[in-house]
C-alpha cells in the first residue's frame, strides 16, 4: 500500500507516520476502527513465490482508512510496515493480529 494522495479518511492530510495499515470492511466497521492500533505478524506465506517470507518480530499499525478490496481478516500493510515482518517480494503473507 502506498500512500499516494497523502490522504486518508481517517486522518485527512495528516502524516500518518510510516506505520500504518487499511483494513477490510468488516472490521472498519463504518470508521470506528480508525486510529485503532494493531500487532501484527506475520506466520507464513500466502502464496508460492517466496516459500519462507517471515521475519521475527511483529510490528504495531495504526489504522488509517478503509481497504475495500481486502477480504475478512485481510490488511493492507504500508511499505514500511510489511517489510518489517516479511520480505517485501513475498507481497502477500498469512499474519497473527490482535489489537
Amino acid at each position: 500500500m502506498k500512500f499516494l494522495d497523502g490522504a486518508s479518511t481517517c486522518y485527512g492530510s495528516q502524516d500518518p507516520g510510516t506505520l500504518f495499515a487499511t483494513v477490510n470492511p468488516d472490521l472498519y466497521n463504518n470508521g470506528t476502527a480508525c486510529g485503532r492500533r494493531y500487532r501484527i505478524r506475520c506466520t507464513g506465506p500466502a502464496n508460492q513465490n517466496v516459500p519462507q517470507p517471515c521475519r521475527n518480530g511483529e510490528v504495531v499499525v495504526t489504522i488509517v482508512d478503509l481497504c475495500i478490496v481486502c477480504q475478512p481478516d485481510q490488511f493492507d500493510l504500508s511499505t514500511e510496515a510489511f517489510s518489517r515482518i516479511a520480505d517485501p517480494n513475498a507481497a502477500r503473507i498469512r499474519i497473527e493480529y490482535n489489537e
